[in-house]
Protein backbone atom coordinates (compact mmCIF):
# COMPACT_ATOMS: atom_id res chain seq x y z
CA UNK A 1 0.00 0.00 0.00
CA UNK A 2 1.40 3.42 -0.98
CA UNK A 3 1.95 5.96 1.77
CA UNK A 4 3.08 8.82 -0.49
CA UNK A 5 1.30 12.18 -0.34
CA UNK A 6 -1.12 12.79 -3.25
CA UNK A 7 0.41 15.25 -5.72
CA UNK A 8 -1.82 17.63 -7.67
CA UNK A 9 -1.55 17.10 -11.46
CA UNK A 10 -0.72 20.78 -12.07
CA UNK A 11 2.14 20.65 -9.53
CA UNK A 12 3.48 17.46 -11.10
CA UNK A 13 3.41 19.10 -14.55
CA UNK A 14 5.09 22.26 -13.22
CA UNK A 15 7.97 20.25 -11.72
CA UNK A 16 8.48 18.34 -14.96
CA UNK A 17 8.29 21.50 -17.10
CA UNK A 18 10.65 23.43 -14.82
CA UNK A 19 13.31 20.74 -14.84
CA UNK A 20 12.97 20.28 -18.63
CA UNK A 21 13.58 24.02 -18.98
CA UNK A 22 17.01 23.55 -17.42
CA UNK A 23 16.41 24.46 -13.78
CA UNK A 24 18.33 22.32 -11.30
CA UNK A 25 16.83 20.51 -8.34
CA UNK A 26 17.95 23.16 -5.80
CA UNK A 27 16.16 25.85 -7.83
CA UNK A 28 12.96 23.78 -8.05
CA UNK A 29 13.00 23.16 -4.30
CA UNK A 30 13.69 26.82 -3.56
CA UNK A 31 10.76 27.93 -5.72
CA UNK A 32 8.45 25.47 -3.98
CA UNK A 33 9.53 26.68 -0.55
CA UNK A 34 8.96 30.30 -1.60
CA UNK A 35 5.41 29.28 -2.44
CA UNK A 36 4.67 27.78 0.95
CA UNK A 37 5.90 24.18 0.82
CA UNK A 38 8.10 23.14 3.72
CA UNK A 39 11.53 21.70 2.80
CA UNK A 40 10.75 18.11 3.78
CA UNK A 41 7.49 18.12 1.83
CA UNK A 42 9.20 19.68 -1.20
CA UNK A 43 11.93 17.03 -1.29
CA UNK A 44 9.41 14.18 -1.01
CA UNK A 45 7.24 15.56 -3.83
CA UNK A 46 10.17 16.21 -6.18
CA UNK A 47 11.64 12.77 -5.48
CA UNK A 48 8.29 11.14 -6.29
CA UNK A 49 7.69 13.11 -9.50
CA UNK A 50 11.21 12.69 -10.88
CA UNK A 51 11.65 9.13 -9.58
CA UNK A 52 14.81 10.14 -7.73
CA UNK A 53 15.73 8.36 -4.45
CA UNK A 54 15.31 10.72 -1.52
CA UNK A 55 18.86 10.04 -0.35
CA UNK A 56 20.27 11.01 -3.74
CA UNK A 57 18.12 14.14 -3.85
CA UNK A 58 19.29 15.15 -0.39
CA UNK A 59 22.94 14.62 -1.33
CA UNK A 60 22.52 16.72 -4.49
CA UNK A 61 20.92 19.64 -2.68
CA UNK A 62 23.41 19.50 0.20
CA UNK A 63 26.30 19.64 -2.27
CA UNK A 64 24.71 22.62 -4.05
CA UNK A 65 24.17 24.38 -0.74
CA UNK A 66 27.80 23.88 0.21
CA UNK A 67 28.92 25.42 -3.07
CA UNK A 68 26.44 28.30 -2.98
CA UNK A 69 27.80 31.62 -1.71
CA UNK A 70 26.54 32.55 1.73
CA UNK A 71 25.04 35.89 2.54
CA UNK A 72 26.82 38.41 4.73
CA UNK A 73 27.80 37.78 8.34
CA UNK A 74 28.44 40.30 11.08
CA UNK A 75 31.85 41.13 12.52
CA UNK A 76 32.02 40.33 16.23
CA UNK A 77 33.18 43.27 18.39
CA UNK A 78 36.43 42.58 20.22
CA UNK A 79 37.43 43.56 23.77
CA UNK A 80 38.23 45.83 25.42
CA UNK A 81 36.34 48.46 23.42
CA UNK A 82 35.32 49.64 19.98
CA UNK A 83 35.04 53.30 18.96
CA UNK A 84 32.37 54.10 16.38
CA UNK A 85 32.16 57.70 15.15
CA UNK A 86 33.63 58.92 18.41
CA UNK A 87 31.24 56.79 20.50
CA UNK A 88 33.10 54.36 22.79
CA UNK A 89 31.46 50.95 23.27
CA UNK A 90 32.96 48.65 25.89
CA UNK A 91 33.07 44.87 25.39
CA UNK A 92 32.79 43.52 28.94
CA UNK A 93 32.01 39.86 28.19
CA UNK A 94 32.87 37.58 25.28
CA UNK A 95 31.56 34.03 24.75
CA UNK A 96 32.50 31.72 21.88
CA UNK A 97 29.49 29.36 21.85
CA UNK A 98 27.14 30.96 21.22
CA UNK A 99 29.05 33.89 19.75
CA UNK A 100 28.04 36.54 22.27
CA UNK A 101 29.24 39.96 23.45
CA UNK A 102 28.02 42.25 26.22
CA UNK A 103 28.32 45.82 24.95
CA UNK A 104 28.51 48.65 27.47
CA UNK A 105 27.53 52.20 26.60
CA UNK A 106 26.08 51.37 23.22
CA UNK A 107 23.35 53.96 23.91
CA UNK A 108 23.57 57.18 25.90
CA UNK A 109 21.20 57.99 28.76
CA UNK A 110 19.43 60.55 26.59
CA UNK A 111 19.07 58.14 23.68
CA UNK A 112 17.48 55.57 26.00
CA UNK A 113 15.02 58.15 27.33
CA UNK A 114 14.14 59.42 23.87
CA UNK A 115 13.52 55.91 22.47
CA UNK A 116 11.13 55.11 25.32
CA UNK A 117 9.17 58.31 24.81
CA UNK A 118 9.00 57.82 21.03
CA UNK A 119 7.68 54.28 21.48
CA UNK A 120 5.26 54.80 24.38
CA UNK A 121 2.25 56.12 22.39
CA UNK A 122 2.65 53.39 19.73
CA UNK A 123 2.71 50.29 21.96
CA UNK A 124 0.56 47.28 21.11
CA UNK A 125 0.48 43.66 22.28
CA UNK A 126 3.56 41.94 20.84
CA UNK A 127 2.90 39.19 18.30
CA UNK A 128 4.93 36.19 17.20
CA UNK A 129 4.92 34.20 13.95
CA UNK A 130 3.27 30.75 13.94
CA UNK A 131 4.57 27.71 12.04
CA UNK A 132 2.64 28.75 8.92
CA UNK A 133 4.02 32.31 8.87
CA UNK A 134 0.93 34.03 10.32
CA UNK A 135 1.06 36.55 13.16
CA UNK A 136 -0.43 35.44 16.45
CA UNK A 137 -0.83 36.37 20.09
CA UNK A 138 1.48 33.99 21.96
CA UNK A 139 1.27 33.36 25.69
CA UNK A 140 5.04 32.77 25.75
CA UNK A 141 5.56 36.45 24.91
CA UNK A 142 3.57 38.86 27.07
CA UNK A 143 5.12 42.25 26.35
CA UNK A 144 3.88 45.26 24.41
CA UNK A 145 5.91 46.70 21.56
CA UNK A 146 6.22 48.70 18.38
CA UNK A 147 8.44 48.82 15.28
CA UNK A 148 10.23 51.77 13.72
CA UNK A 149 10.98 51.58 10.01
CA UNK A 150 14.57 51.91 8.83
CA UNK A 151 15.65 55.56 9.20
CA UNK A 152 12.10 56.54 10.17
CA UNK A 153 13.36 59.24 12.55
CA UNK A 154 16.78 60.91 13.00
CA UNK A 155 17.47 59.05 16.26
CA UNK A 156 16.50 55.70 14.69
CA UNK A 157 18.82 56.38 11.75
CA UNK A 158 21.68 57.34 14.07
CA UNK A 159 21.42 54.10 16.05
CA UNK A 160 21.14 52.01 12.87
CA UNK A 161 24.31 53.60 11.49
CA UNK A 162 26.13 52.96 14.77
CA UNK A 163 25.19 49.27 14.70
CA UNK A 164 26.07 49.03 11.01
CA UNK A 165 29.58 50.36 11.59
CA UNK A 166 30.09 48.38 14.80
CA UNK A 167 29.14 45.07 13.17
CA UNK A 168 30.34 45.93 9.65
CA UNK A 169 27.07 45.11 7.93
CA UNK A 170 24.93 47.47 5.80
CA UNK A 171 21.93 49.16 7.40
CA UNK A 172 19.58 47.54 4.88
CA UNK A 173 20.40 44.09 6.30
CA UNK A 174 18.51 45.02 9.46
CA UNK A 175 14.85 44.61 10.26
CA UNK A 176 13.06 47.61 11.71
CA UNK A 177 14.03 48.51 15.27
CA UNK A 178 11.57 46.98 17.73
CA UNK A 179 10.92 48.59 21.13
CA UNK A 180 9.45 46.30 23.80
CA UNK A 181 7.94 47.10 27.20
CA UNK A 182 7.60 44.52 30.00
CA UNK A 183 5.71 44.96 33.30
CA UNK A 184 6.08 42.74 36.40
CA UNK A 185 5.44 39.09 35.51
CA UNK A 186 5.84 39.62 31.77
CA UNK A 187 8.50 37.64 29.91
CA UNK A 188 9.53 35.95 26.67
CA UNK A 189 10.06 32.22 27.22
CA UNK A 190 13.08 30.37 25.71
CA UNK A 191 13.19 30.62 21.92
CA UNK A 192 15.47 30.99 18.90
CA UNK A 193 15.64 34.07 16.68
CA UNK A 194 16.60 32.13 13.52
CA UNK A 195 13.91 30.62 11.30
CA UNK A 196 13.53 26.85 11.29
CA UNK A 197 13.93 25.47 7.73
CA UNK A 198 11.74 22.50 8.64
CA UNK A 199 8.66 24.67 9.29
CA UNK A 200 6.18 25.87 6.63
CA UNK A 201 6.85 29.46 7.74
CA UNK A 202 10.50 29.27 6.62
CA UNK A 203 9.86 30.26 3.00
CA UNK A 204 7.69 33.33 3.74
CA UNK A 205 9.92 34.47 6.61
CA UNK A 206 13.19 34.29 4.62
CA UNK A 207 11.87 35.44 1.25
CA UNK A 208 12.75 39.11 1.80
CA UNK A 209 16.24 38.93 3.27
CA UNK A 210 17.25 35.37 3.94
CA UNK A 211 17.99 33.89 7.34
CA UNK A 212 18.51 35.93 10.49
CA UNK A 213 22.19 35.90 11.45
CA UNK A 214 22.46 38.04 14.61
CA UNK A 215 20.48 39.87 17.27
CA UNK A 216 21.21 42.96 19.35
CA UNK A 217 19.12 43.51 22.49
CA UNK A 218 19.67 47.01 23.89
CA UNK A 219 18.49 47.82 27.41
CA UNK A 220 16.77 51.20 27.71
CA UNK A 221 16.38 51.07 31.50
CA UNK A 222 17.49 49.02 34.50
CA UNK A 223 14.60 47.05 36.05
CA UNK A 224 14.52 47.05 39.84
CA UNK A 225 14.64 43.24 39.82
CA UNK A 226 14.54 40.58 37.11
CA UNK A 227 14.21 41.10 33.38
CA UNK A 228 17.62 39.83 32.32
CA UNK A 229 18.36 37.85 29.15
CA UNK A 230 19.09 34.17 29.88
CA UNK A 231 21.01 31.68 27.76
CA UNK A 232 19.97 28.44 29.51
CA UNK A 233 22.20 26.18 27.44
CA UNK A 234 25.33 27.75 28.94
CA UNK A 235 23.90 28.84 32.29
CA UNK A 236 24.39 32.55 31.56
CA UNK A 237 22.12 35.50 32.40
CA UNK A 238 22.87 39.00 31.15
CA UNK A 239 21.73 41.71 33.57
CA UNK A 240 19.55 44.39 31.99
CA UNK A 241 21.47 47.64 32.52
CA UNK A 242 20.47 50.94 30.95
CA UNK A 243 22.56 51.78 27.88
CA UNK A 244 24.15 48.32 27.54
CA UNK A 245 23.31 45.51 25.11
CA UNK A 246 23.80 41.84 24.42
CA UNK A 247 24.83 40.92 20.87
CA UNK A 248 24.77 37.31 19.71
CA UNK A 249 25.32 35.76 16.29
CA UNK A 250 24.19 32.38 14.98
CA UNK A 251 23.53 30.19 11.97
CA UNK A 252 20.15 28.59 11.32
CA UNK A 253 19.85 25.54 13.55
CA UNK A 254 22.30 26.83 16.18
CA UNK A 255 20.86 25.37 19.38
CA UNK A 256 23.35 27.20 21.59
CA UNK A 257 21.57 30.49 20.80
CA UNK A 258 18.48 29.50 22.82
CA UNK A 259 17.59 32.51 24.97
CA UNK A 260 14.80 34.00 27.04
CA UNK A 261 13.64 37.35 28.35
CA UNK A 262 13.28 36.58 32.05
CA UNK A 263 10.22 37.82 33.95
CA UNK A 264 10.35 41.29 35.43
CA UNK A 265 9.94 40.92 39.21
CA UNK A 266 9.90 44.58 40.25
CA UNK A 267 9.75 47.73 38.17
CA UNK A 268 9.54 47.61 34.36
CA UNK A 269 11.80 46.78 31.43
CA UNK A 270 12.28 48.59 28.14
CA UNK A 271 14.46 47.14 25.38
CA UNK A 272 15.25 47.91 21.74
CA UNK A 273 15.88 44.85 19.56
CA UNK A 274 17.58 44.75 16.17
CA UNK A 275 17.58 41.56 14.09
CA UNK A 276 20.04 41.28 11.22
CA UNK A 277 19.71 39.30 7.97
CA UNK A 278 22.19 37.67 5.62
CA UNK A 279 20.87 39.70 2.67
CA UNK A 280 19.18 43.10 2.27
CA UNK A 281 15.84 43.02 4.05
CA UNK A 282 12.72 44.16 2.25
CA UNK A 283 10.21 45.86 4.50
CA UNK A 284 8.03 43.22 6.11
CA UNK A 285 7.12 43.25 9.78
CA UNK A 286 8.64 40.40 11.79
CA UNK A 287 8.26 39.10 15.33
Amino acid sequence: MSTSTPIRPELREWILATTRAGHGLPAVLRLMEENGYNPRQSRSIVAEVLKVPLAALHATTQHAAAKAPQGMRTKHPEAPEVIVDGHTIGVSLSVDAPTLRVLDGILSEQECTDLIELARPRLQRTLTVDTDGRYQVDQRRTSEGTFFAINELPLIGLIEQRLSRLLEIPVDHGEGLQILHYLPGQEYEPHYDWFDPELPSFGPMTKWGGQRIASVVMYLNSPEQGGGTAFPGIGLTITARRGSAVYFAYEGGDRTSLHAGLPVIRGEKWIATKWLRERPFRNRRMA
